[in-house]
Formats: structure tokens, C-alpha cells, sequence
């Protein structure tokens, strides 16, 4: 039997129409699976959340150099030619991920995705598998 997930796709559209400048909103597994998607294609999604996957574990390791720490990842911040890459932890396992260009308010932005990961975070779970079954 397959576990269905809800669909939190319009979730991340409100995110998305909420701040100016957001191009792609992705949810993610901690193991780089995309899990929803909004203002993108699959293989887009799917290269993003593979390439999350790789920050995450680097940004772990970081996170282990802080002795009074938890040694978890919250949000980590990437600025390049043309925009913003935003990745933030959103519950057990699963991570939301936010490519936004130019001229995006950081503030607004940082807020909106906080907003969004304690308004639907027992949807972005994304639990354990025994025996092929989630729970």
C-alpha cells in the first residue's frame, strides 16, 4: 500500500505569490527527493532538491564545529549572480527550498518561509519507512 501525501502545492504557491521576486518553491526529503513543487518543472525541482541534499550534509558538518549547538541545520543562504538560493529546515526530514532573483526583501522572504514551514509542518514530515510502508 502507498503512503499518499496531502497535496501542499497551493501552500507554496501562496508563498510564492506572496513575495515578489520568488521564482522556484520546492519541499524536499533530507535524502534530496522532491516531495512538492511550485513555479517550476519536475526536472528543475529534482535537480534543486538532489543539490539540497548535498548542502544539507555540509551544512551538518558546519553545524558539528558549534559545541554548545544541536548541530542543525535552520537556513542556510546562498547569494549568486542573479539572485538568492534559500534553504530551510522544515520539520523531521524535510527541508523547503526557495530560488529567488534579484531585488527580493530577504526580510520578507525569511519570514514568509517560516510562516509557511509552522503552518504546514506535519505535512513537510516526511516519516521513516519500515518494511516499504511510511510511519
Amino acid at each position: 500500500m502507498m503512503h499518499h501525501r496531502p497535496n501542499i502545492d497551493w501552500m507554496l504557491k501562496d508563498l510564492a505569490m506572496s513575495v515578489p521576486q520568488t521564482r522556484h518553491v520546492v519541499v524536499l526529503s533530507s535524502d534530496g527527493l522532491r516531495m512538492a513543487q511550485y513555479g517550476t518543472d519536475t526536472d528543475t525541482a529534482d535537480r534543486l532538491a538532489a543539490a539540497c541534499a548535498g548542502l544539507q550534509s555540509l551544512s551538518t558538518a558546519v553545524a558539528a564545529e558549534f559545541p554548545h549547538g544541536d548541530g542543525r541545520m535552520r537556513l542556510v543562504v546562498i547569494e549568486v549572480g542573479g539572485g538568492f538560493f534559500y534553504l530551510m529546515a522544515a520539520g523531521a526530514g524535510a527541508y523547503l527550498a526557495v530560488l529567488a532573483d534579484d531585488g527580493v526583501d530577504p526580510g520578507l522572504i525569511g519570514q514568509c518561509m517560516r510562516d509557511l514551514v509552522a503552518r504546514i509542518g506535519e505535512h513537510l514530515t516526511s516519516p521513516p519507512r519500515v518494511d516499504g510502508l511510511a510511519g
